[in-house]
């Protein structure tokens, strides 16, 4: 009968086995993938967030330099004096004399304010003024050693097709990077410019026009490829797709390396120059970003293989070892079932199953009533005690701590957790203070910075708080418990977004000793104030700001107390005075 009866179920022990199979090793090895998945994607994220990074630096140096010449050409766009010289039309000694103490003077400490190889052409239409160059015989200008700057009359330029097609003027804004004249051949390129005359607000006349030439490898300097990676490619391009630089291109096109990125080997990023309509393209291989991703997948791959291999046999073990003890103990209740009450159990050690079989042995039959009774006892009786402690600790403060603390432990974060228990105590252990109600402030600022850390442990990098206290006010003593309540306050009520900032300043203002909590958050308006200040119009708001302000007002007199000042959206200031005294007097 007895075998029969077993012939229907399947072994404990094959039950403990597939049931950590499933509870255990398949949610690890579904963590592996998603947390294989999620880190994949993450740094692919990064990757290419770094990579955005580096070329937003490219861009950000370029500008830089592109904005550094624009500065040298403003020093002469908007020079009054200038302007003035070059539409006073008058040869002889005049005109010799606004060149050489103005003009060239002028020109040359527009040049000598900066450090980079830049040659200047200005081109004037008052031709009274002579005309001042070198003769280059076909070399490249920014390879000599002499005065890198010349002057010309505009009728130099005035049929050139690039000079008639320049823009209209538009006072302050209007000038053009191109490639003008040689500048192609000599790797240059040239920020175009009038000069102009205001006459009134409605009369813009051109004077004389500016050509500023750099080498493009000055100007792209901070362009390489190898900031990215090998087998990466980097293009600066106009808006008409016209290529102006490129680096690590291997011989390739621009045109050749959009063909490549329709068959998804590589991807592309852009970013766009702050000046001029220009963009930074970047090529980036595939296998860059997926460097990465392919050693955090074995790496993956192999943890999870190392831990179902290490489950495997701890499943084993472990249901192989109650499964005997589990088969003892049916044997025992199949003799009981039969009416057999003389089979007996015996296991060494101290744990259920020695507690189990002893109960089988002393009780027989009404075991099971009685494990009813005592689980029902005990149930009762931490209920009792649970109801016990929670009477005990209605502040809220403590109830969220310790569910923090509980977090904390769950997660296995043990430094927080220590971290937090040792505030918890040290905050406590300061609130209790052996009964007495005055206290050193240096006490009240350690209570209110164990209260502070706590909240950082649970808070991290959502909350900051800055200390401002003047070191004059530690000698003195307060009652204790007022600088907590509006940390905590802030902390419920003040918060904008998913952060909040908080000044806690402690000053010696003559005979008093002036406490302030500041907070950017959301703020109230006056008449909340003083709501939170009327127990009759506010019963329900404030109460632990009340207490605070009653208390001081109670112990040193109502010249002293807190006061607050808030505007929505701004944030709210708590002022918190009391007498500067060295004894308990009160």
């Amino acid at each position: 009968m007895r075998t029969e009866y077993r012939k229907r179920y399947l072994p404990f022990g094959y039950k403990l086995m597939l049931s950590y199979c499933v509870l255990i090793i398949i949610p690890v090895l579904l963590v592996g993938y998603v947390a294989n998945s999620v880190f994949v994607n993450s740094i692919r994220e990064q990757t290419r967030t770094n990579l955005q990074g580096t070329l937003q630096q490219m861009a950000a140096n370029i500008g830089y330099k592109m904005e550094d010449t624009r500065r040298l050409t403003d020093m002469l766009y908007f020079d009054s004096a200038l302007a003035g010289h070059l539409r006073h039309y008058e040869e002889g000694w005049v005109s010799y004399a606004a060149t050489t103490e103005y003009l060239l003077p002028k020109f040359n400490s527009t040049i000598e304010a900066t450090n980079r190889s830049i040659w200047m052409s200005v081109f004037l239409h008052n031709e009274s003024l002579p005309e001042i160059y070198n003769t280059y015989e076909g070399g490249d200008p920014l390879e000599e050693k002499s005065r890198l700057f010349d002057i010309y009359h505009i009728r130099r330029i005035a049929e050139r097709d690039w000079y008639r097609r320049f823009p209209e003027e538009v006072h302050g804004v209007t000038m053009q990077w191109r490639q003008i004249e040689d500048d192609e051949t000599f790797r240059r390129i040239s920020l175009l410019r009038r000069i102009v005359d205001v006459d009134d607000a409605m009369s813009i006349r051109e004077i004389g026009f500016i050509r500023m030439s750099v080498r493009i490898s000055d100007l792209f300097e901070s362009l390489d490829y190898r900031k990215i990676g090998e087998g990466a490619a980097i293009f600066v391009t106009e808006a008409n797709g016209r290529v102006l630089v490129s680096s690590g291109t291997a011989g390739e096109s621009f045109d050749s390396m959009q063909e490549r990125n329709e068959s998804g080997d590589q991807i592309v990023i852009e970013e766009r120059l702050p000046a001029e309509n220009w963009s930074i393209v970047a090529f980036v291989p595939t296998d860059i970003t997926e460097r990465d991703t392919s050693k955090v997948r074995w790496l993956t791959v192999l943890i999870c293989f190392v831990s179902f291999i290490a489950f495997s046999f701890l499943a084993m073990f472990l249901s192989r070892y109650f499964s005997r003890r589990v088969s003892k103990i049916v044997s025992v209740l199949d003799s009981f079932q039969e009416g057999d009450f003389h089979k007996r159990v015996f296991f060494k050690g101290n744990d259920e199953f020695t507690h189990i079989s002893g109960a089988l042995n002393e009780m027989g039959q009404n075991i099971g009533d009685l494990i009813k009774e005592v689980y029902l006892t005990n149930i009762q009786k931490k209920e009792a005690e649970l109801e016990s402690l929670q009477a005990q600790i209605n502040p809220h403060f403590l109830y969220n701590t310790l569910s923090s603390i509980s977090r904390l432990a769950k997660f296995g974060e043990t430094g927080k957790l220590h971290r937090m228990v040792r505030d918890l105590a040290k905050f406590y252990r300061l609130s209790l203070n052996e009964g007495r109600t005055v206290i050193p402030i240096l006490s009240e600022l350690d209570q209110a910075k164990a209260y502070v850390d706590i909240q950082k442990t649970k808070y991290e990098d959502r909350m900051d708080v800055f200390w401002d206290i003047d070191s004059s006010i530690a000698r003195y003593k307060t009652i204790k418990l007022i600088l907590q309540p509006f940390i905590e306050n802030v902390l419920e009520h003040a918060w904008v977004g998913e952060h909040v900032h908080i000044r806690i300043a402690g000053t010696l203002e003559g005979e008093r000793v002036v406490f302030k909590i500041i907070d950017d958050g959301v703020g109230m308006r006056q008449e909340r104030i003083r709501q939170i200040f009327d127990p009759v119009e506010g019963p329900n708001l404030g109460y632990g700001i009340r207490n605070v302000d009653q208390r001081i007002k109670l112990h040193y007199g109502t010249e002293y107390g807190v006061t607050m000042h808030s505007r929505p959206g701004i944030g709210t200031t708590v002022r918190i005075t009391i007498p500067a005294r060295t004894s308990d007097g009160g």
